[in-house]
């Protein structure tokens, strides 16, 4: 598929949401459950429960954290941990941005809009639930600007 050279989201990000635009609701919501079931909790090397409150997403009804540390060339790698097991869209919230934000510039992170849910599932969600899953690209969007602040 050919795009414009300028998109608002970084390359894979964007990729995917071509790919989910393309598809039929039942098409999109089978791959979303695929892209959930590929979830992995926070390892214990960056946190153990019970997890520190300033990790919590706020209005996240699925009990939802996010953790950021720093590779060693300095770009974020993103952690998540979903505290209800029924959270799939929390889960699959968070396979998204890992894996189309982990190991990206912070510019680019810091740019990318809480819209970008809307995008990924559309407006069929609860008000709730939408308010959490932007809570959890805020808080990945909050850490990409903070690794762009000069270090003290």
């Amino acid at each position: 598929m050919s795009r414009n050279v300028d998109t608002r989201y970084p390359e894979k990000l964007q990729d995917l949401l071509d790919t989910l635009s393309l598809m039929d609701r039942t098409g999109r919501i089978q791959l979303l459950i695929d892209i959930a079931e590929r979830f992995e909790s926070v390892p214990s090397d960056v946190a153990e429960r019970p997890f520190a409150e300033e990790h919590q997403v706020p209005a996240c009804e699925s009990e939802a954290y996010v953790w950021v540390r720093r590779l060693e060339d300095g770009r974020p790698k993103f952690y998540f941990a979903v505290e209800n097991p029924q959270g799939i869209s929390a889960k699959a919230m968070a396979v998204i941005l890992d894996d189309s934000l982990s190991g990206r510039d912070p510019k680019e992170i810091a740019g990318v809009s809480s819209d970008v849910v809307y995008e990924v599932f559309g407006r069929e969600l609860s008000m709730g639930k939408s308010m959490g899953l932007m809570g959890m690209v805020s808080m990945v969007t909050h850490s990409a600007k903070k690794l762009l602040e000069p270090r003290s």
